[in-house]
């Protein structure tokens, strides 16, 4: 297992963070230490603080190791649309170098595991020729890729997968998070998913009323991760 992995997600609202969350719960009962970070976010609110993210605020609360919010997540932006352009609203230019010191700070800490969540799918962009999936390439992190199983989705996850690779970073395993459990022919479809994506499936976490990192932890599994 690799002490640092890269989460992306097929599309977004797929769950990513829920996911990322259990991880960082599941390894941290299994007695390693944790650090999760959210290097862009948007859909902030304000706080007498300044913005604060939920994704990243619940990445925090599973982190043994705790850094200050700014170094989780350096890059906060209040409305809820894409980076690139909450940072041009903003008037703040976004760029592999920027968010690439402060993620070398997160993984200089040492964690046994830590988690950098992305936005949205792989290909959100940062900047007018940038992209969120450079980032990951710069930090040469294996991926963990969050499926969120609904209709339209084995296409996004092979695309997502084969996208991934063609960037040259390792898929170490994904996880199927059941947002839509009235999926038509479900069981198939994750038969599918499991047959042509590859690596290993982490764990299939169903609908859950209250998704809390223990709980989804329950169905995860850390020891298959490449």
């Amino acid at each position: 297992m690799s002490p640092a992995y890269f989460i992306a997600g097929t599309d977004t609202d797929v769950g990513k963070t829920t996911i990322a969350a259990g991880l960082l719960h599941a390894a941290h009962q299994a007695g390693l230490s944790t650090l999760g970070a959210k290097p862009v976010a948007s859909g902030c609110v304000a706080s007498p603080r300044g913005l604060r993210n939920d994704d990243a605020l619940a990445l925090m609360a599973q982190s043994s190791l705790k850094l200050p919010y700014e170094q989780v997540n350096p890059f906060a932006f209040e409305p809820a649309i894409a980076p690139h352009l909450a940072a041009r609203e903003a008037g703040v230019t976004l760029s592999v170098p920027a968010l690439l010191a402060p993620m070398r700070h997160v993984l200089a800490q040492g964690a046994d595991f830590t988690l950098i969540e992305g936005a949205g799918g792989w290909r959100v962009p940062l900047s007018d020729q940038a992209n969120l999936s450079d980032l990951a390439m710069a930090l040469q992190l294996p991926v963990i890729l969050v499926v969120g199983v609904r209709l339209g989705c084995i296409s996004h996850a092979l695309l997502s997968a084969e996208a991934i690779a063609g960037d040259g970073l390792p898929l170490a395993g994904w996880v199927a998070n059941i947002i839509d459990p009235r999926t038509s022919r479900l069981e198939e479809n994750l038969a599918t998913l499991a047959e042509r994506l590859p690596a290993p499936c982490l764990g299939r976490v169903p609908k859950l009323k209250q998704a809390s990192a223990q709980q989804v932890a329950e169905y995860l599994q850390l020891d298959l991760l490449d």
